[in-house]
């Protein structure tokens, strides 16, 4: 049922992509985007505050990145801050698992492809879409801060994604970290090119930080979201609507 579900979407989304349609069409895919994103309002409106960590679904547990993006999830967790992936496996699993270890929130926000991928064990709340701009605006609406993990087109849409709502200031200026410098330095090595080419102000190198440190990475992330957004408050759900918050861990 879940394949046939999964195939059903792709299909879909090849369909709403091909161009203009029968109008009825269009309506129903409007109906259905709609739905999807109050789903995804009311599912995420009570997990913040949030840090969404990004990277590859292809990296093994047998690889050092596996660990030192788990680390990552628990040094999260341990600032106060609820970790927010993909929900899927290798480098997002890692990141929920981290979050898990240090007894803090782990959310993911999966997509439904025609090629299954699997909900990883470690997420303490999992919300499914059909379409990936969906699931991309709710990764982003709901996070103080982006943490990027080695990965492949999709790490990179995301992080890209997020440099342009910051850049156009469509976005807060939210903290950026890319963890692997040596992974990076050819990124950050074609970003400069940018700058020399006059492609890019140089005040958007300055949107990211680059480091191995993770205590750098996890003071970088606080000075720049704690205070300025006093992220202590948090919402309360409305019982009489049915919202509910995250179930608590640990």
């Amino acid at each position: 049922m879940a394949r046939t579900t999964h195939t059903v979407s792709s299909r879909r989304d090849r369909s709403f992509l091909v161009g203009p349609r029968v109008r009825r069409t269009e309506l129903r895919t409007i109906a259905r985007v709609g739905a999807e994103m109050l789903r995804g309002f009311r599912a995420l409106h009570f997990v913040g505050p949030c840090v969404t960590v990004f990277g590859s679904a292809r990296v093994t547990e047998d690889d050092p990145v596996y660990d030192v993006t788990r680390r990552v999830g628990a040094a999260l967790s341990r600032r106060g801050f609820t970790v927010i992936t993909g929900g899927g496996p290798g480098l997002m699993e890692a990141a929920n698992r981290g979050a898990r270890d240090a007894g803090g929130a782990s959310v993911g926000c999966t997509i439904r492809l025609e090629h299954e991928q699997r909900t990883n064990p470690y997420v303490d709340l999992s919300v499914d879409f059909d379409y990936f701009f969906v699931r991309k605006m709710m990764l982003m609406k709901y996070s103080y801060a982006f943490v990027v993990m080695p990965g492949g087109f999709g790490t990179a849409d995301e992080l890209f994604e997020a440099l342009t709502l910051i850049q156009t200031g469509k976005l807060h200026d939210f903290p950026v970290v890319l963890i692997g410098k040596e992974f990076w330095s050819p990124l950050v090595d074609q970003m400069h090119e940018m700058l020399e080419d006059h492609l890019i102000s140089p005040a958007d190198l300055d949107l990211l930080l680059v480091t191995d440190d993770l205590d750098a990475a996890m003071n970088h992330i606080h000075d720049r979201t704690v205070v300025p957004f006093a992220l202590a408050s948090r919402l309360r759900p409305i019982r009489a609507i049915r919202e509910r918050a995250i179930p608590a861990t640990g």
